[in-house]
């Protein structure tokens, strides 16, 4: 089972980087494009604060998002907002989902996540942990892959590429940074794709944060990999 408090204190952790990090911002920067297609660092803050939201829905047992629909437009509305609008929102949604997070429940239960997803509510701190590390990166403000923890690195390494096993469009495959070892792709008897590269590059490449370009790759050309 996962460990729900030790990653709940995490994503404290990564909250606070990030909101320091933003804070040095002025308004003109949170209107300026993001690492994201199409979304501004405002958008990105927005994403932040309406997921906690989000999350704290799933946790109590109520719909994540009302609709696809109404996640896209609050987004779009809260995009425009000052830093210090920003800023704050993202504070007191994260003291909402820690204070969800703090509240006496059974773990091992099973909820619902978008689009018909189903987890364990175990796992919901460290999807928000994910949440917090890679959008923070995704703001473009100078906090980039090789920065992440290197706990979360792995551990979304093991997610992302579980994720992807036995994805029919994708090549088996064996992912190393050397050290660890990871499968995915579709299932064979035997690899057809070896992947090696730095932790930080293995994880954008996963994440969809970067093309690959750093990466080595064995016994055919880099697999394309779905859209998250």
């Amino acid at each position: 089972m996962m460990d729900h408090a030790h990653d709940l204190a995490s994503v404290r952790d990564a909250t606070d980087r990030l909101l320091t990090a933003v804070g040095k911002l002025d308004n003109a920067s949170v209107t300026e494009s993001s690492r994201l297609p199409g979304w501004s660092r405002g958008h990105v803050l927005a994403h932040l604060a309406r997921n906690a939201d989000a999350l704290v829905n799933v946790l109590e047992g109520r719909p994540m998002y009302v609709s696809g629909e109404v996640r896209d437009a609050d987004i779009e509305r809260d995009a425009p907002r000052p830093l210090d609008a920003q800023l704050a929102d993202v504070r007191e949604s994260a003291a909402r989902f820690q204070d969800a997070g703090a509240a006496p429940a059974d773990w091992s239960r099973t909820v619902e996540l978008r689009n018909g997803v189903t987890d364990s509510a175990s796992r919901v701190p460290f999807r928000r942990w994910a949440e917090v590390e890679l959008h923070h990166v995704d703001l473009g403000i100078g906090y980039e892959l090789e920065d992440l923890p290197a706990e979360f690195t792995e551990r979304e390494t093991d997610f992302l590429a579980a994720r992807f096993a036995g994805h029919p469009e994708v090549s088996p495959t064996r992912l190393t940074d050397g050290t660890r070892a990871w499968r995915t792709g579709r299932e064979a008897d035997a690899v057809e794709v070896t992947v090696t590269g730095p932790p930080a590059d293995l994880l954008g490449w996963l994440a969809g944060r970067r093309a690959g370009s750093a990466l080595t790759v064995e016994g055919g050309g880099l697999p394309t990999l779905p859209p998250l």
